[in-house]
Formats: C-alpha cells, structure tokens, sequence
C-alpha cells in the first residue's frame, strides 16, 4: 500500500493497526535495566507483608512506592 492510500484511509477513520509491522515497536523512555538492591530481613519481610496486603508482588510495591516518590512535587526534574 502506497502511503497516500494508507494517509486516505486513515484519516477516513479506518483502523490501519493491521497495515503496521509493530514488532520493533518501542516506548520512550521505557527500556529497562536491572538493579540489584539488598535489603535487611525485617524489611523484606514488611514488603512481602505490604505486598501480599495488596495483592501485589515484592517487586510491584517497590516500583509502586519508588515511582509515587519520584513523582512528587517539588522534586528536581531529571
């Protein structure tokens, strides 16, 4: 398909997701890169507490939790 015809019948409103290769597809600002942390005992141990409070996995409440504090106001834009 000629990108004219793709350009026509998309903004006719034709759903074109069909037309696209999304396989290298990517979001800014999205890739990820594998941290290490260690955490004392008694405070895996109110995670896994937190988490399960939840019904959320260790590693989803300190996501959670990192992202709501890099989140707040008056913090420094990176």
């Amino acid at each position: 398909m000629k990108a004219e015809e793709f350009d026509s019948r998309f903004d006719e409103g034709e759903d074109m997701t069909s037309s696209l290769d999304l396989s290298g597809a990517r979001r800014p600002g999205q890739e990820r890169s594998r941290v290490n942390v260690d955490f004392p005992a008694w405070m895996i141990d109110s995670l896994d507490q937190e988490a399960r409070r939840l019904g959320v996995t260790r590693q989803s409440i300190i996501k959670i939790w990192i992202a709501e504090r890099l989140d707040q106001p008056g913090r420094p834009a990176a």
